[in-house]
């Protein structure tokens, strides 16, 4: 087990599990839609950064859009699943920016500190409880 792993391991398990299923849903589009941005803007100026961040900010969107929680659109992925996921990505956005060689960047910082916010959000999300389902209340009716 990498250090990385590790380090988001620790933190998942000594946060409290205060975000439900909505709530870490909306993250993840927040989520997705900060990384599909700082493609765009890294596009002329660290192309490397920006294709990393290309691939985290489609991953995120489409892993969200599969995920069987409120804000997801085709459920196929069980919400815990989502979390165990969520728990590797954490660990490899730490290690993108020496895979896509822009380490010491202004880029690479993002990276890092997305791999502890990451680690953050999943150490903070109620992935087993009932409120997971629960929030299937609030949705709106699937047209036929």
């Amino acid at each position: 087990m990498s250090l990385a792993t590790m380090a988001v391991q620790e933190l998942e398990d000594r946060m409290p599990k205060v975000l439900d299923a909505r709530t870490h849903g909306m993250i993840d589009y927040a989520h997705a839609a900060f990384f599909l941005g700082m493609a765009w803007f890294c596009r002329n100026s660290n192309r490397r950064a920006a294709l990393a961040a290309l691939i985290t900010g489609s991953f995120v969107l489409v892993e969200s859009m599969l995920t069987d929680y409120p804000l997801g659109v085709k459920k196929v992925i069980p919400f815990a699943t989502h979390g165990r996921m969520d728990a590797g990505f954490a660990a490899a956005s730490l290690m993108m920016p020496k895979m896509f060689g822009f380490e010491n960047t202004a880029a690479s910082k993002i990276f890092h500190g997305n791999g502890y916010l990451e680690g953050t959000v999943v150490g903070m999300t109620d992935w087993d409880s009932e409120r997971a389902r629960e929030e299937e209340a609030f949705e709106l009716p699937k047209a036929s």
